[in-house]
């Protein structure tokens, strides 16, 4: 095979630079024989890099949908080696910042990824030296300026950390290297100092030849000779011996306070480790037991790391795809999870895109909105002031974000139904003069079949029922109220006062034979809003009745409650039959009005009854005296009315009381 048959470039460069990088030519023959496959590949990358805006270029999200793309590692291999190819033979007479762009960009930060960390640098200090020349020569010059004087010094270090060493029974070799051009620029820019300000300028590797089992052991040996000798910077200290960074790379990184109060950065690896680092995905090819547990784009980059492991002559190198990356017409690029939609698309670029969606254009190609995005493709999203959230849009979309904002929007849209019909309802009352009570209102819609509120102002807005409809059943309602409809006249020595009591008995008879009409009460009820009222507090066992308030909620009272013949006699038709649920267990707040003679230990012995009482609790109690008599109140928790007047006998037994009542 030549390099010719693989339409890489009419030059060997590429070619050999790839055996290179993947470790010799017999593993780059095996790697690249299905060249059809891999041209194929490497035509869908060009052409992706010509539709996209060169400002997405250094976006995560388009480096995971090149990697989509290319759906195979060692098209990627040779998209990065044309790219450093074209670098080296870079013609300044003829510049092209595309190609320079793409190199800082794209394929460093793709070398990265794959553990290609002399190509990272390379490519980086290229495109440095064509993009910013001034800076790159400045960088270079200074460093050439103190070449001396620093060989010097790193040879004075080393001679020290050497002396230790072989006092050991460790096989090592140390190697040095000045920190990559580009690399102190990025330092100079974020420190905002000169070069002479970047402390780390170079770096000493100790490199072990240790057997497998004892490689971390040794490192950690080196670690610690090292650091008993110099101060270590805790700040500068990375380890990625106990976590491998997610491309593979394993070693040990320390910052020492050198001779001459000069910071040096050490590293500490193994023959294997370096190999790694140095020959990145390569070096995979011939170590086994590096593993890697992230998602998604990194899952797929350690599944083929994991394929080379095995020596496998044909790796599988699919990417299977749980993600889909779009752009807009202006070539901004969103990354969407596989399924998503056209509708999920517009609520990713704005709230209000979404809202107003109506379809989207693909190409040439109109889609509605449930169409499937694949990656790759140009969306242009339709809209239309017309168009408004629908319930079912929530079955078309699969994002969260989106299904969030159609629920907010639903949510509004209702709310602003229910006030435009409760104007149109109220302006209709005010041009007839009617007069406006809530009580005949709510009594109306019940009346009307609706069991919600909501419900009715929303059969308004929608037409389901006519204002005018409603206005006449409100009309007939307050008839009613008023006995309009059904005058009796009778004297009045033979009206009779009926008592309260025997009024709700008469008032339960009467409804008796609608059973949904009776309300359970149960701590656990759902979809019912009540309460106890607070101006009897009813306790489990005391015959009780509710009124359903303004607000729509429902109030128990006591059969005996003080305002008990007011609500019945004003507004019977709110009044609802209620009972307890046979459920026992929850507790009721009570409060007990005391009487009698002044004694001192008159408090301990109330309490000292409570508390010998099972499952009651004293909440507080309060007592005034004067002229030898005492009146006080006494609130507890309590299960029902059986403990209540068990409580109350039991007070009464205490010397002094003289009676003991119901608040």
């Amino acid at each position: 095979m030549t390099s010719k048959k693989l339409n890489i470039t009419t030059q060997d460069d590429t070619y050999e630079l790839l055996s290179t990088m993947v470790g010799g030519q017999e593993v780059r023959d095996a790697m690249f024989a299905d060249t059809e496959a891999l041209e194929r590949g490497r035509e869908r990358l060009s052409n992706l890099l010509h539709e996209v805006a060169h400002t997405a270029l250094g976006t995560e999200n388009f480096h995971s949908l090149f990697i989509t793309t290319a759906g195979d590692m060692r098209v990627i291999l040779i998209m990065i080696a044309r790219c450093l190819t074209a670098m080296r033979n870079y013609d300044t007479s003829n510049p092209n910042p595309e190609l320079v762009e793409e190199a800082a960009s794209l394929y460093a930060p793709l070398a990265h990824k794959l553990g290609l960390y002399q190509v990272k640098t390379e490519l980086e200090d290229l495109s440095l030296k064509y993009s910013y020349q001034e800076v790159y020569y400045h960088i270079a010059h200074e460093l050439n300026q103190k070449k001396r004087e620093r060989d010097a010094y790193i040879a004075k270090f080393v001679e020290s950390i050497d002396e230790r060493l072989r006092q050991t029974s460790l096989k090592y070799h140390i190697k040095q290297r000045t920190k990559s051009i580009h690399s102190i620029w990025q330092k100079m820019l974020k420190q905002q100092v000169d070069v002479d300000g970047v402390f780390d300028l170079f770096a000493l590797r100790i490199i072990l030849d240790s057997p497998h089992d004892r490689e971390h052991a040794d490192c950690w040996q080196v670690f610690s000779i090292i650091t008993d000798m110099y101060t270590s910077n805790p700040k500068r200290m990375r380890d990625w011996l106990s976590n491998p960074k997610g491309n593979g790379y394993e070693s040990l990184h320390i910052t020492v306070l050198g001779p001459d109060e000069r910071w040096v950065e050490v590293q500490i690896r193994t023959e294997r480790m370096d190999d790694i680092a140095e020959h990145g995905l390569a070096a995979h090819w011939r170590y086994k037991g590096i593993k890697s547990t992230e998602g998604g784009i990194e899952a797929w980059l350690a599944s083929v790391r994991s394929a080379l492991e095995t020596g496998e002559q044909e790796p599988v190198t699919g990417l299977v795809e749980d993600e889909v990356f779009v752009f807009t017409p202006r070539g901004d690029l969103f990354r969407l999870p596989m399924g998503a939609t056209v509708l999920d698309f517009a609520y990713a670029i704005h709230t209000q895109v979404g809202n107003h969606c109506t379809g989207g254009k693909i190409g040439t190609k109109n889609v509605p909105l449930r169409h499937k995005l694949q990656s790759g493709d140009h969306v242009e999203i339709q809209t239309s002031n017309n168009q408004s959230p629908k319930q079912d849009w929530l079955g078309i979309v699969t994002t969260s974000r989106a299904r969030t904002k159609i629920r907010q929007s639903l949510k509004e849209a209702e709310a602003g139904r229910t006030t435009l019909a409760k104007e149109l309802l109220e302006r209709k009352m005010k041009n007839r003069k009617v007069e406006y009570s809530e009580p005949t209102l709510m009594h109306t819609i019940k009346r009307l079949g609706f069991k919600v509120v909501t419900d009715f102002y929303r059969a308004i807005a929608e037409e389901k029922i006519d204002v005018n409809q409603v206005l006449e059943a409100y009309l007939a309602q307050q008839r009613h109220e008023r006995g309009e409809e059904e005058v009796v006249t009778r004297s009045a020595a033979d009206f009779v006062m009926q008592d309260p009591n025997a009024q709700l008995s008469t008032l339960h008879s009467q409804r008796s034979t609608a059973k949904d009409d009776i309300l359970v009460i149960d701590q656990n009820l759902k979809g019912i809003d009540f309460q106890l009222a607070k101006c009897c507090h009813p306790i489990y066992g005391d015959d009780v009745f509710g009124f359903v308030s303004s607000s729509g909620g429902i109030k128990i009272h006591r059969s005996d409650c003080p305002n008990a013949h007011q609500m019945c006699q004003r507004y019977p038709y709110r009044v609802v039959r209620a009972r307890w649920s046979s459920k026992r267990g929850s507790q009721y707040s009570i409060t007990l009005h005391i009487v009698g003679q002044d004694d001192m230990g008159i408090v301990n012995n109330i309490t000292s009854i409570i508390s010998k009482e099972e499952r009651m609790q004293m909440r507080s109690i309060n007592i005034d005296s004067h002229d030898g008599l005492f009146s006080g109140h006494l609130t507890v928790m309590l299960e029902d009315t059986d403990r209540l007047a068990g409580l109350i006998k039991k007070l009464k037994t205490v010397k002094g009381i003289k009676n003991v009542t119901r608040g």
